[in-house]
């Protein structure tokens, strides 16, 4: 049975039966998750929006506990951004993201190999 972490884009898109079929038996998120889903009503451009936005913060609020971003998070974003870095790009364009990567990279190095971050690409699901 396979453990995912979940970032912020395949929890918004979690009933898209092509993300579905790629979520492991297992499902946990990030506090920054939350926290990022917890934002979404108040960007919506419209009433219709926000309220869909709210359905899904308090559906994930009723079945996930979020994982905290921790000290040993805190340790691993600076490798993250060195690999950031590294690659020539910004790590500031993508705060939430490196400091997901970071929680994610912190868990790996105490967890079980079957724990897997999932994340949505523009295009394709990967895990990774």
């Amino acid at each position: 049975m396979a453990s995912g972490l979940l970032d912020t884009a395949v929890v918004v898109d979690w009933h898209d039966p092509t993300v579905i079929t790629a979520l492991p038996d297992e499902l946990a998120i990030y506090a920054i998750t939350l926290a990022e889903l917890t934002a979404g009503p108040q960007l919506a451009a419209s009433a219709v929006e926000t309220a869909k936005r709210q359905a899904r913060l308090q559906e994930v609020e009723s079945i996930l506990e979020p994982i905290p971003f921790d000290a040993a998070a805190a340790r691993s974003y600076r490798l993250v951004v060195a690999a950031v870095v590294g690659e020539g790009r910004k790590p500031r364009s993508r705060f939430a993201d490196l400091l997901i990567a970071a929680t994610a990279h912190a868990i790996a190095s105490i967890s079980t190999p079957e724990v897997v971050m999932t994340s949505r690409g523009s295009k394709d699901l990967s895990v990774f």
